[in-house]
């Protein structure tokens, strides 16, 4: 597949204002994001992720590395690589809020060139796409967040850029709002072409919308792959254990030992097992603890896993001995 975005060997140090500290915000971040997917880029507060967007929109210079959007080295050429990138930041700051709907519009392919008559068709058409054709001469400020959210992204896809950087595309949306973002994001990559860029905590997102999935920790990446694969990868690793007796008091000393963060659950009947396995290996370090008192299994069932645990498992490190990086 064409990469559109390629990101290579990219480091930013901060200094502390007071201490004069050094602080390696991004260390030796490398990845290419290809031409029609959606890819998230996540990670947890003070990761990196935010510096990392920053220089990809040309915000902040890298001490070093290179960023190349559509063949052009944003730092060499940063205009002309600049204007195959359209960015909707998270709280409205994309918009002005006392222009109406078609006003913003307007204004913003203003500022990128063109007449108001070279983009009025195209205009008709976002508005009817993102169903604001009956509040285009609605002041933004008047506007739900959801509308408001849709509009700039509207924005962003009137710029015609290759690639669309969105952070936090539905925070504070209603979950029918939400799903309706989503549906839209898909439409644009499907029919326009384009490339999107997605950082955020909604997990559901990711999980929903994302082909692959970039996770960076302590500002490196800690896992490039596919969120089928990840969730996969996962999943056969979580189980749920019934069983027709009680674990003896030595037993459950030596789960605890062995898988601390396992949870049993004892009835009058039986008991229950939940447990995520590191390595898939462990399943016969978990049979022959069991064995030792012969207690009687009656099922044996993968545990569901959703991307919110997985994330959390990444950057926890439990995944770096099954760390699977995309081609």
């Amino acid at each position: 597949m064409e990469p559109v975005i390629e990101v290579k060997s990219l480091r930013k140090t901060y200094k502390k204002r007071k201490t004069k500290e050094l602080i390696q915000a991004v260390s030796d971040v490398t990845f290419s994001v290809n031409r029609g997917e959606i890819v998230g880029l996540l990670g947890p507060n003070g990761a990196g992720k935010t510096t990392t967007i920053k220089m990809i929109c040309g915000l902040l210079i890298p001490d070093s590395g290179t960023i190349t959007i559509n063949g052009q080295n944003n730092q060499k050429k940063r205009l002309k690589s600049l204007r195959h990138i359209s960015a909707v930041l998270e709280g409205n700051r994309n918009l002005y809020w006392r222009l109406t709907v078609r006003e913003n519009l307007e204004y913003f392919a203003g500022n990128r060139g063109e007449s108001k008559k070279d983009v009025a068709n195209r205009i008709d058409e976002l508005l009817v796409k993102f169903h604001l054709k009956d509040k285009e001469k609605e002041l933004v400020n008047r506007l739900s967040r959801g509308m408001q959210q849709k509009l700039a992204i509207a924005v962003a896809m009137l710029a015609e850029s290759d690639v669309i950087l969105l952070d936090e595309p539905t925070l504070g949306l209603d979950v029918e709002t939400g799903y309706e973002v989503r549906e839209l994001l898909r439409e644009i990559v499907q029919e326009y072409d384009r490339t999107i860029i997605i950082s955020t905590h909604d997990m559901d997102v990711v999980q929903d919308l994302c082909d692959r999935t970039i996770i960076v920790n302590k500002g490196k990446i800690v896992t490039d792959d596919k969120v089928e694969n990840l969730l996969r990868l996962f999943e056969v690793r979580s189980y749920t254990i019934s069983l027709s007796a009680l674990l003896s008091e030595k037993q459950q000393i030596l789960l605890d030992q062995k898988f601390p963060d396992y949870k049993y659950t004892p009835d009058t009947i039986g008991s229950k097992l939940e447990i995520d396995l590191a390595k898939s290996e462990e399943i016969y370090d978990l049979f022959d603890i069991l064995k030792m008192n012969m207690t009687p299994v009656e099922s044996i069932d993968r545990g569901t896993i959703n991307f919110e645990q997985i994330f959390m498992k990444i950057v926890k490190g439990e995944q770096q001995n099954v760390l699977v990086q995309s081609s």
